[in-house]
């Protein structure tokens, strides 16, 4: 037993060496650049297959191979990919979305350039680079992890490092190389991913999709030690692949046998969960950027060429419509993508397993096997399906609620690992399964007319996302989630439905793609399938139902008329480009045809041109922001009816927000120390002081965007402590933000709508009103995104004003406007008290806090150290006080 367990315990040692060095690379690479790469399991694979190129085809000495693979070509790739891939990302901004993109493409070009160079097929020939005794590697992993702890920890280097991470513009200001230090990052990452794929591509069957993922599995290293401990990598590490060995020698009886089992050889993939879903979240910044969900225009006559080209396959016969169908069954599964990313805004790198699931639970229904629920039809298994399904989006819609960015990413990566290794690859769910076509449509071409009309459903369903309430709510949060609950959104539930709407998508498009070829295949399903489709979805338009069409076509058209790793490869290719092309292929292709067209323009003659501005006039221009009416101010504001009045809607007393005894606390920092606060109806607030007062943290926690530590909130009576925003909204407090919160892919009446559609009391003319009393009529249909700020404050105030709320907190309302700006929103605020309204107002300029405020407060080291009228409180302020 003892010789047994000693036997285990060095082959844990050897898998637990293996994930070691992929948590330092991951950790060195994210502490040089920032960014999570993803691509990590990609270029360990392509390092073993070039050391098997070499040796096995070539011929090469096994250690000339791994010299030029591990010292010269992997630091190469990785120089290579921080120089044309991420550089420009971190020129632009350093954006986390686009970093994520852009990395996942570099997973999705290594892999299908890998399936194109060296086929798709599995290889069990790869030489060993180390004897299987682990005592080499795991010296090689402690002294690697040591040499770089140290550099890290001690030398001008390792400050550098941590200083290109803190702020990358600081740094270079401050005279650093913050490309040298990222390259370096990036050459040593490569470099411990190429020695990975080398020590295990003996091990495991070398193929371009399994190593990849294999290597990715063990991400849960990295994020359990907070992408930052490499002592604590290393240790998770050879604890987990010790403890996975062990775990082999277990053989538990009974109906739980088979998952135990798979439980047992498969925990990286249980650690993943755990770290994506229980540990520190890694990254809180949007998941996705801008320009990849934004509304991109069809181009004209786009879905009759679409409509025409699908119908097309109808004419084929033989393996082109055997082919053909798969097309729109794909499409259905990219649907999906665009219900959760384009129009929620939320990454998910799981959808691959809602579409297995699809497919495997008609699969089982049609069969008969579906535990407590009898045999049906196909088409009735399909149904029951995608309603079964459907539910299980909650596995990756409620880590939704409170993550973003890369911990999003992992949590939903985590979820498709997992539904992959735990039912798709185990033979007690998917042993002797077929899966047959609904009576009546068993030939390909009537088959091909149930899809094509399944599709024409999915598309009416994705397309109504978009319109009506729900619609402008999905893009106000996919925009800029705080600012949407601010305005009264329900964000957790609102990114639950597309969670839940996505998975039903998913469902039925596996299900028909599992119909289609007439067998449950997890390979069709596996999850770097999914990063494929996701990658695909968002380079060719992640808020375009064409372009989720597109992408179907490119995935199964390239694939099937050429070699393999096609369509992977060209997408990939695409997404590395984020950085050079933020827009997308689409609308780079509009940039340089619109330059094109201006470059070939005639000149008219100076006749022609006196002659074409008689026959069309030139409009006048509307985009410049339109300055208020000049009417009485308290006229204006109770014209809006909903925009305040001096009682409440309802007939009662308008009420008191109030803060009592008011602590919080930042890693033993104190922001609030004891306030206590009234903001009363009728009256404008205003607090003053210095960076660092408190005055954020005060106003964070009246609006609900953070709890104190002790302490109430009291509004109207009531506690709403630990309300949240959107609710704290629909009581009847209204906020605006100090950075801009506007929804930029909504026309600026859109975003005045959602504040009245989700606000306190739903009034249809609210919006209307609000737009009069801030002169934005003319604007009512021109895009947020391309006012300019002033006019965005008078949008963002808008939306707020049209929830009809009855306190209104004010971060900065002034920053970014022009005195005329400025004093036409005093007028404004003034009205608004004026019916009965009470304001807090956050602001640095003086001048507008005497002209505006019935009561200031000063705020000083957590404290309200002085309270009154302006002209008493201002005249005794120094300047250290004051800003």
């Amino acid at each position: 037993m003892s010789s047994l367990t000693y036997d285990l315990t060095l082959a844990g040692l050897s898998v637990g060496g293996a994930a070691a060095l992929t948590g330092i690379g991951l950790i060195v690479t994210y502490r040089a650049t920032g960014v999570l790469n993803f691509a990590h399991g990609a270029i360990a694979m392509v390092c073993a297959y070039v050391v098997r190129q070499c040796v096995v085809e070539w011929g090469w000495p096994l250690w000339l191979a791994a010299t030029v693979t591990l010292v010269f070509l992997a630091p190469a790739l990785g120089v290579a990919l921080e120089r044309f891939v991420f550089r420009p990302l971190s020129v632009l901004g350093g954006d986390p979305a686009q970093t994520l993109v852009a990395s996942l493409g570099v997973f999705v070009l290594l892999v299908g350039g890998a399936a194109l160079v060296w086929g798709q097929g599995a290889r069990d020939d790869a030489p060993e680079l180390v004897p299987a005794d682990p005592w080499g590697q795991l010296a090689v992993v402690l002294v690697l992890a040591a040499g770089v702890g140290s550099v890290i920890r001690w030398t001008r280097f390792g400050r550098e490092l941590r200083a290109v991470v803190d702020d990358r513009g600081l740094a270079v200001l401050g005279g650093i190389d913050a490309d040298r230090v990222a390259a370096a990052g990036w050459a040593f990452g490569s470099f411990t991913a190429g020695l990975t794929g080398v020590l295990l591509a003996p091990y495991v069957r070398l193929d371009p999709y399994g190593l990849p993922l294999l290597v990715m599995e063990v991400v849960a290293v990295a994020v359990a030690a907070r992408m930052r401990g490499l002592a604590v990598a290393v240790v998770v590490a050879l604890g987990i692949g010790v403890a996975q060995s062990q775990l082999t020698r277990l053989h538990p009886s009974g109906w739980g046998e088979p998952l135990l089992q798979a439980v047992g050889a498969n925990l990286f993939v249980v650690a993943l969960l755990v770290a994506a879903l229980l540990l520190p979240r890694v990254g809180t910044r949007d998941a996705l950027p801008r320009t990849a969900t934004a509304r991109v225009p069809t181009p004209p006559g786009a879905w009759i060429v679409a409509a025409v080209l699908f119908l097309l396959p109808l004419g084929f016969a033989g393996s082109d419509l055997h082919t053909s169908v798969q097309v729109p069954a794909l499409g259905v599964v990219l649907l999906s993508l665009v219900v959760v990313t384009g129009r929620g805004g939320q990454i998910s790198l799981g959808q691959a397993a809602y579409a297995g699931l699809g497919a495997l639970f008609t699969a089982l229904l049609a069969a008969g096997r579906f535990p407590g629920l009898p045999r049906l039809p196909e088409l009735a298994a399909l149904a029951v399906a995608v309603l079964l399904v459907a539910p299980l989006g909650l596995l990756t819609g409620w880590p939704a609620i409170s993550r973003r960015g890369l911990a999003l990413a992992l949590a939903t990566f985590a979820v498709g690992v997992g539904v992959s290794r735990f039912v798709f690859a185990q033979p007690y769910a998917v042993s002797g399964l077929s899966l047959g076509r609904p009576a009546g449509f068993d030939g390909d071409r009537a088959y091909y007319v149930l899809e094509l009309l399944l599709l024409a459903a999915a598309l009416l369903a994705t397309h109504a996302l978009r319109r009506g309430r729900t619609g402008r709510a999905l893009a106000a949060m996919r925009d800029h989630e705080a600012g949407a609950s601010a305005a009264g959104v329900r964000v957790p539930s609102l990114k639950l439905l597309a969670f839940v709407w996505g998975a039903a998508l998913a469902a039925l498009g596996g299900g028909l793609l599992g119909m289609g070829l007439r067998a449950f295949d997890p390979a069709a399903y596996d999850p770097v399938r999914g990063l494929l489709w996701f990658a695909a979805v968002v380079v060719l338009g992640a808020d375009s139902t064409l372009g989720a069409l597109t992408a179907a076509a490119l995935l199964v058209g390239l694939d099937a008329g050429a070699r393999g790793g096609v369509a992977a490869a060209l997408i990939g290719l695409l997404a590395v480009l984020v950085g050079r092309f933020p827009g997308g292929p689409y609308e780079a292709l509009r940039t340089a045809t619109a330059r094109l067209r201006t470059r070939r323009t005639p000149h008219l003659t100076p006749a022609g041109a006196r002659a074409r501005r008689r026959l069309h006039p030139t409009p006048r221009e509307t985009t410049a922001p339109a300055p208020p009416r000049q009417q009485p101010a308290a006229d204006n504001a109770t014209r809006t009816g909903g925009a305040g009045g001096k009682t409440d809607p309802a007939g009662g007393r308008m009420p008191t927000l109030k803060a009592r005894h008011l602590h919080a606390h930042y890693n033993g920092f104190t922001a609030l120390d004891g306030v206590d606060l009234d903001i009363p109806p009728g009256t404008i607030t205003a607090i003053i002081g210095p960076n660092g007062a408190g005055k954020s943290t005060l106003f964070h926690c009246l609006a609900g965007t953070h709890h104190p530590t002790s302490g109430q909130v009291l509004y109207d009576g009531q506690d709403i402590t630990h309300r949240a925003p959107h609710t704290r909204t629909r009581l009847g407090i209204a906020r605006t933000f100090q950075q801009l919160a506007v929804f930029p892919t909504l026309t600026v009446a859109e975003n005045v709508r959602v504040g009245a559609e989700q606000g306190r009391v739903t009034d249809p003319a609210a919006a209307e009103q609000a737009l009069r009393l801030l002169g934005l009529e003319g604007l009512r249909t021109h895009p947020a995104a391309n006012l300019p700020t002033g006019t965005l404050r008078r949008v963002e105030l808008a939306r707020a004003l049209a929830g009809s709320p009855r306190v209104l907190l004010l971060d900065e309302p002034a920053a970014g406007l022009d005195s005329t700006e400025v004093a036409a929103l005093t007028r404004v605020l003034k009205a608004l008290a004026a019916d009965g309204t009470a304001l807090l107002v956050v602001e640095h300029d003086l001048d507008l806090v005497a002209d505006l405020a019935d009561v200031v407060h000063v705020m000083t080291a957590g404290r309200i150290v002085a309270s009154g009228p302006p002209d008493r409180v201002l005249d005794t302020l120094g300047p250290q006080e004051a800003v």
